[in-house]
């Protein structure tokens, strides 16, 4: 996500340090010692300024959500919805994706959330995608077996993209929909969401079910 620098970012950041995870590699293993009565720990990759991520966590009080964003700027304005809303279940980690196997333990996650991801147009950029094969085969690794993705975009090519590359590495995905506002809003939407919904733009959605996968799978 690009924004603009913000001139008071560290004293934002600051003020809500008790939401932020600063060594996340030290919780491999570990994340739900942040809320040991937590039923499930659910990730959200790309959270953005965080309006999924606070209607989510605030919707589940009982699950613990920890939200991946690379652009300091949002994951601030995200942090702060968090602390004026009030929650505890919810954490929030500035790193890359690409990152997230030396955080999470095999089979740590039981849910992730992929929500409007950069669709990398470009053919040469393919493996940039965040449903790219190398990504999913990452995923399953640290999503516990029978565990789900849930992916939304508003990006056709992307989501014809990610249904082939699901069938190349052998993950089923279920629910599938090109237009799941059809007959009206579905579920917490992200802000991004609520634009592409108001201008009339599709969303497509699936849910993917994760198992381990062979790397000889292609």
């Amino acid at each position: 996500m690009r924004m603009r620098k913000m001139k008071n970012l560290l004293p934002r950041t600051e003020v809500c340090a008790d939401y932020r995870i600063t060594e996340p590699e030290t919780r491999q293993g570990a994340w739900r010692e942040l809320m040991p009565g937590a039923t499930a720990l659910w990730v959200e990759v790309g959270c953005g300024k965080g309006k999924f991520t606070a209607e989510t966590a605030a919707a589940n009080p009982d699950v613990l959500l920890i939200a991946i964003e690379r652009c300091r700027e949002a994951m601030v304005v995200a942090m702060e919805k968090a602390k004026n809303m009030g929650l505890k279940n919810v954490f929030f980690v500035d790193m890359d994706v690409a990152l997230m196997e030396g955080c999470f333990a095999p089979g740590e996650i039981d849910r992730l959330f992929i929500n409007f991801p950069d669709p990398w147009p470009r053919s040469k950029n393919a493996k940039r995608r965040l449903t790219f094969r190398t990504f999913l085969r990452m995923y399953s690794r640290v999503i516990r077996e029978g565990g789900e993705i849930h992916f939304k975009t508003d990006n056709a090519p992307l989501f014809e993209f990610t249904l082939e590359e699901l069938a190349l590495v052998g993950l089923p995905a279920k629910n599938v929909t090109r237009d799941l506002h059809a007959n009206g809003p579905v579920g917490i939407m992200s802000g991004y969401e609520e634009k592409f919904h108001a201008l009339g733009t599709p969303i497509n959605r699936c849910e993917i079910v994760t198992h381990p996968i062979k790397e000889n799978e292609e």
